[in-house]
């Protein structure tokens, strides 16, 4: 009898190739390739909070209209894309009652992706909330387009009986458009999975199938390496990897499709 074997994938940098940019509060200044994960990770009290709604919808609001009064007017619901330390919904949402970020500031960082991306398959906004300075220091967008092997990788993987899964801190809005691209079910798409989150869905996968590999760029994917049967990072992306997240992983490889063969192996 075969094995049955998952496949688990970050989204961003990692099925997708990304270019991301960040607006800085204190200087208006819009920063590239800012990678939001390491930001959060570098101080206790933050989050990375994503907006679960379409770049339309967005880019449709007043440009002077504040943020939080954005959230409810539309009913917009916010995810934690990854925090450090206690930080839930509820406390961004009070931080954000009481702070200046206005919609102009969302259509400014959208606007500076879609004229660096003009083809952008997937466009997202959030912001970086400090629950200790009760700040918001960056406006954030982040949009890309699926790498060239994204699609031949989860082809061959399905054609050898292999099932695939998403767990990413993105939006389900960004994540059920890439889901339905690349042909994986909407039932198997983690959204707004946090470091402990995607731990969490491996683990339970493992429950269910024989080997579970995780593949994935970013810091928030460490937990999950170290606790799937084979923890894989791509460097596809380009960016710098931190050591301890090189450390963590047991493959390292410089293009999607290379999880093939590292899947053929087991």
């Amino acid at each position: 009898m075969s094995k049955r074997i998952a496949v688990v994938f970050d989204s961003a940098g990692t099925l997708l190739h990304m270019y991301r940019v960040a607006k800085e509060a204190s200087t208006g200044n819009i920063l590239e390739n800012i990678e939001s994960t390491a930001i959060v990770a570098q101080k206790n009290g933050c989050g990375l909070v994503v907006l679960n709604a379409e770049s339309d919808i967005l880019l449709s609001s007043r440009k002077d209209m504040s943020l939080f009064e954005f959230i409810k007017e539309y009913r917009v619901s916010i995810g934690i894309g990854c925090s450090k330390g206690n930080f839930t919904p509820e406390i961004a949402c009070d931080i954000l009652k009481g702070t200046s970020p206005r919609m102009g500031d969302i259509h400014d960082v959208l606007e500076a992706v879609t004229s660096h991306c003009p083809n952008v398959f997937y466009l997202a906004a959030g912001l970086i909330v400090d629950s200790q300075a009760r700040s918001v220091p960056y406006i954030l967008s982040t949009g890309g387009h699926v790498f060239s092997t994204t699609l031949q990788t989860i082809q061959a993987l399905h054609s050898m009986k292999v099932d695939t899964y998403i767990a990413s801190g993105d939006s389900l809005f960004a994540l059920m458009q890439l889901a339905e691209f690349i042909n994986i079910p909407q039932e198997r798409v983690f959204a707004f999975s946090n470091t402990i989150m995607k731990e969490k869905v491996v683990l339970e996968l493992k429950q269910k199938y024989d080997k579970v590999v995780m593949v994935g760029d970013g810091i928030n994917d460490i937990l999950a390496f170290r606790a799937a049967d084979l923890g894989v990072m791509t460097t596809q992306q380009g960016d710098k990897r931190p050591t301890k997240l090189r450390e963590a992983a047991d493959v390292i490889i410089d293009n999607i499709i290379k999880v093939v063969d590292v899947v053929k192996v087991l």
